[in-house]
């Protein structure tokens, strides 16, 4: 399996490419999904657009490690990844992680996987432009580098191949 991964400016329809996620083999019995959009305020500030910036080829490399490394811990049908870049205003979807497999506890667990290490390691770059024009790059969270420190410790969680 390939995975479908694209980065990408425009605006995208998450909703057909979760309908069409799974959609080449009957043995698909589950598809899990993850939508992310921006929000308008963070660490208190309230945030007026984002730009994201990427290294194209490096990203999507990065990015198809991810998936790879899903691929290996959890039978998988499918994997969509679409992640835009350029400016992002409030409500706007930046990123989708679709995942399909037989069974839905896979396909629950490797999209939160592959989520996870988005945020970790894929080489995006987001600054964020506050109500009064203020720029300021986002820094790494704590939060997400625990949440991806996790799938060290899960080797035997879920549906195993």
């Amino acid at each position: 399996m390939t995975p479908y991964i694209r980065i990408q400016q425009a605006p995208f329809d998450a909703g057909s490419i979760i309908e069409d996620t799974g959609r080449s083999t009957p043995k698909t019995g589950a598809v899990a999904a993850f939508v992310g959009r921006m929000r308008d305020i963070n660490v208190g500030n309230e945030i007026a657009q984002m730009t994201l910036e990427h290294y194209p080829g490096m990203t999507e490399r990065a990015i198809e490690g991810i998936c790879q490394e899903a691929s290996e811990r959890w039978d998988l049908l499918d994997i969509r990844v679409v992640h835009r870049t350029g400016t992002i205003k409030p409500l706007d979807t930046i990123v989708l992680v679709a995942v399909a497999s037989a069974h839905r506890q896979n396909a629950f667990l490797a999209c939160e996987f592959i989520m996870d290490f988005l945020k970790t390691r894929a080489p995006f770059w987001k600054k964020e432009t506050t109500e009064d024009g203020t720029e300021h790059w986002v820094e790494s969270r704590t939060s997400d580098d625990l949440a991806a420190e996790r799938w060290h410790e899960r080797t035997s969680s879920g549906l195993r191949r």
